[in-house]
């Protein structure tokens, strides 16, 4: 997709395959009852997929609402496959029975708890399998007993992705970035205490967070890649993203920011930050790159989709891995501890005239805490066995 694309989206649609001209819903302007509509035809080819879905948007909204909001949790045998593998950042789950369990747990301990489609991004087909990227805003109150304790009856609100691999009406694997620090914070409890249990209950099983030495961004006493490797992009605007991403956090070149990004964009971050301008985007990504100096950042996937409200939205999964060795917006972990971290996130970005004027990032800085707990534990251990 080229520029031109960018700002006039209809070029767009008509350069995009068949499959992506169709009248795919798009959340963002549309009440829930618009999203699950009970009389609208399919508007999209979705064989092997449950009659009640007209498309892929419909089906990743409709069937997380029946899950979570509705309680029929028994859809998960008919909506993921038995060996399904979920990715999270405080560990996998590889198997269809535990993702059941997990779900229960959840609802136990959050049962106001709504989560609110606030985009859906994605490509693909009925016959080669679609991938969706959904951003979630979560909202509710902590009334019950669970993992995290006795209930506060604070509320919260957060914010999670969910990227899906789906072959008909089978979700097979799933990444999901949920930023549980947020929910830690603002419902008054100690983010020490759940990564010294998570980081233990890591331990025990043997799990050890090894230092691995260098991470590849620079090879011996090279620079950077001076080119970023775009082989995962669609179009052109996936290619482009991904050359700038790579300037900023590869090269540190954060100085591109301000050639990507609006005057007035806005940044919806981790811990539920909303931060307006270049300037403090670019602090929040220097800052993230100041917790872990020698961090580099590696693209998963990326897909795109023209936007109703106009433009182009793109979303971006991605790693960074490095170790803790300076000070940053990773406030959390305090003093530099020299762990080796791997932060999973998810990003997704609105251009419009060219330029980015919404980001919206999520990583869990509980996760690099654990981290951070476990790297210790490890270090405890060889120093009392030797």
């Amino acid at each position: 997709m080229s520029e031109d694309d960018v700002k006039n989206p209809k070029n767009a649609v008509a350069a995009r395959p068949k499959e992506m001209v169709e009248q795919v819903l798009q959340v963002e302007r549309r009440d829930y009852v618009d999203l699950a509509p009970t009389d609208r035809p399919r508007s999209q080819s979705l064989e092997g997929f449950d009659d009640i879905y007209t498309d892929i948007v419909d089906y990743i909204v409709r069937c997380t609402h029946r899950i979570w909001d509705e309680r029929d949790i028994g859809l998960i045998y008919t909506h993921y496959t038995h060996n399904c593998v979920l990715y999270g950042t405080l560990g996998a789950i590889y198997n269809r029975e535990d993702v059941v369990r997990d779900t229960i747990q959840r609802l136990v301990s959050l049962p106001e708890r709504r989560g609110m489609a606030t985009q859906v991004l994605w490509r693909g087909n009925d016959q080669e399998g679609f991938y969706t990227s959904h951003l979630v805003t979560g909202s509710g109150r902590h009334t019950q007993h669970g993992h995290y304790g006795a209930p506060t009856g604070r509320t919260f609100v957060s914010r999670t992705i969910a990227d899906c691999m789906i072959h008909r009406n089978m979700i097979y694997r799933e990444w999901v970035v949920a930023d549980t620090m947020a929910i830690i914070q603002q419902l008054g409890l100690d983010p020490n205490g759940f990564a010294e249990r998570f980081a233990r209950s890591a331990f025990d099983k043997g799990l050890l967070s090894l230092d691995i030495g260098e991470n590849r961004r620079l090879l011996g006493q090279y620079p950077p890649e001076a080119e970023a490797d775009v082989s995962i992009a669609h179009n052109d605007v996936e290619a482009e993203t991904l050359r700038w991403l790579h300037e900023v956090f590869n090269k540190r070149m954060f100085g591109k920011i301000k050639d990507v990004y609006a005057a007035n964009c806005q940044y919806h971050g981790p811990l539920m930050k909303e931060l307006y301008g270049v300037a403090a985007v670019t602090h929040q990504h220097l800052g993230l790159i100041g917790s872990i100096p020698d961090a580099a950042y590696m693209p998963q996937h990326i897909c795109s989709n023209p936007c109703e409200e106009g433009g182009v939205k793109v979303a971006v999964r991605w790693l960074m891995e490095g170790h803790h060795l300076g000070y940053g917006i990773l406030q959390t972990l305090g003093e530099p501890t020299g762990a080796r971290l791997q932060v999973m996130g998810m990003t997704h970005y609105h251009y419009k005239d060219g330029k980015i004027v919404d980001e919206w990032n999520v990583y869990d800085e509980l996760s690099l805490l654990t981290q951070v707990k476990l790297a210790q534990m490890a270090k405890a251990s060889s120093s009392a066995a030797s």
